[in-house]
């Protein structure tokens, strides 16, 4: 079964087509990343894929859940949406804690536990997460994602905020679920990173995918960076 399947996929805001017949399939178990401009329309991709935006048309399937039954999706995977914040009212313990009964998660204790300390917010535990830093909302809501062990993970730049210290140690972590057969979808523009971690990538630039498959066939030795450029670059409209 595929984990992602986005089908002729359109979605414009007023005069604007920011997604433009949209093909892309994910399978289980593949590390993947969508790479393109500010502005491309990656993140409304993956708003669609969420079930958090309807397309104009166009349908797409994730974690075998239909993007028209956004509920049920949300129970299939983790999402860690780009330039959002945990609940601003709730400390970082609560908003963890509240995270396992949505789900209806046991061993929440242990599960809380777990990911505080694996970004090692034991001393933010109780703040608000209003008075966090962005590095550690960042972490919060890495930790909503993660706490319910969920075979897809859909991140849209889940690096931003952290320093290098977390940045690896998130990478390690997203490797290891890679290697158990996990399927992770990535956003993002830390391009060295991604180089590092996904299998399978797609270029997509003024709304349209422009490019993608396996990294290495694309790739024909180059840098991530560069196959972005070349990619981007040859597509662009004078």
């Amino acid at each position: 079964m595929h984990a992602i399947q986005a089908v002729n996929i359109s979605k414009s805001f007023g005069s604007v087509r920011v997604l433009d017949d949209v093909n892309l399939t994910v399978a289980g178990g593949e590390f993947y990343g969508l790479f393109g401009p500010n502005g491309a329309g990656k993140t409304t991709l993956l708003r669609v894929l969420t079930g958090q935006l309807a397309p104009d048309s166009g349908s797409a399937t994730t974690a075998g859940v239909p993007h028209t039954d956004p509920i049920r999706l949300k129970q299939r995977v983790g999402i860690v949406p780009e330039a959002e914040t945990p609940p601003t009212f709730l400390t970082a313990q609560e908003t963890l804690e509240l995270t396992c009964r949505l789900r209806g998660l046991e061993n929440m204790g242990e599960r809380v536990e777990h990911w505080i300390k694996f970004f090692d917010l034991d001393e933010k535990r109780d703040v608000l997460c209003r008075d966090l830093s962005k590095g550690q909302r960042q972490k919060v809501m890495l930790a909503a994602a993660f706490i319910h062990e969920p075979e897809l993970l859909l991140l849209d730049e889940p690096f931003i905020n952290l320093d290098p210290i977390y940045q690896r140690r998130l990478r390690e972590y997203l490797q290891g679920l890679a290697s158990e057969g996990r399927t992770v979808f990535m956003c993002t523009h830390i391009l060295e990173i991604a180089e590092r971690l996904c299998d399978n990538v797609a270029f997509i630039h003024r709304g349209r995918i422009v490019e993608q498959g396996r990294l290495s066939e694309v790739s024909h030795g180059e840098s991530l960076e560069d196959v972005f450029l070349r990619a981007v670059e040859g597509h662009q409209v004078a």
